[in-house]
């Protein structure tokens, strides 16, 4: 993306691009650094680092990509939010997504939608979408659109605000905020994701009934005690 950059570790070195106002925060912070000027295309050269990928029936992938015939498709344009599919933690939550009985859902910290439109893709009805994220909410809706599937977005704070009631939630989001779900969902079933697998979250009135690790990332399914 022109705002960030991308570092690499050589033998000799680590190797920093980055684009537009970037490149100059770079140089001004390494004046001492060699130089050279990236390849035409530099633009597009983010675009390498997302790859669709297939769980189960689903495929999940960028637009400039094609699924194969036959695959459920989720194509998800990530702009500037989070959520390309390709993150550990998702796949884990799509695994785990694919179980569960169709019905309505919750994606709690939705990002681009990944989750709730690859929910709504495999027949659960209704879906609602929550992030922060005023970016996130928009990108989410602009996809849910291009994918031609019924998702509601709204912009909320899932660790304060009041969330309405669900046959299953999906929370891939940070620790602490899993954490915070504790006492105020009312869901019978919760996919919960986005921490390692070190962590171990507690969450009342909910206990663990499968767990699955991914790359270092933990995911899990909890139901009501």
């Amino acid at each position: 993306m022109p705002d960030g950059f991308e570092e690499a570790d050589h033998a000799d070195g680590v190797e920093l691009a980055a684009y537009a106002e970037a490149a100059r925060r770079v140089i001004a912070a390494f004046p001492g650094a060699s130089v050279s000027r990236v390849a035409d295309g530099w633009e597009h050269r983010w675009r390498e680092f997302h790859r669709a990928l297939e769980i189960g029936p689903l495929w999940v992938g960028p637009p400039w990509h094609s699924p194969p015939a036959g695959s459920i498709a989720v194509v998800v344009d990530p702009g500037r939010a989070f959520g390309t599919g390709a993150h550990p933690t998702t796949r884990l939550c799509l695994e785990l997504l694919l179980g569960e009985t169709r019905g309505s859902v919750l994606d709690l910290g939705g990002g681009s939608g990944v989750i709730a439109i690859a929910a709504a893709a495999l027949g659960f009805a209704p879906v609602l979408a929550f992030d922060l994220d005023p970016v996130a909410v928009g990108v989410a809706r602009a996809n849910a659109e291009a994918n031609g599937v019924e998702v509601t977005v709204g912009e909320a704070d899932v660790r304060s605000a009041e969330l309405p009631a669900a046959g299953l939630a999906v929370a891939n989001i940070a620790l602490d905020a899993v954490c915070a779900l504790a006492g105020r969902l009312r869901v019978p079933r919760l996919i919960a994701s986005g921490y390692r697998s070190e962590d171990r979250p507690e969450i009342a009135g909910f206990r663990p009934l499968e767990r699955r690790v991914l790359d270092g990332w933990a995911a899990e399914l909890l139901v009501v005690r």
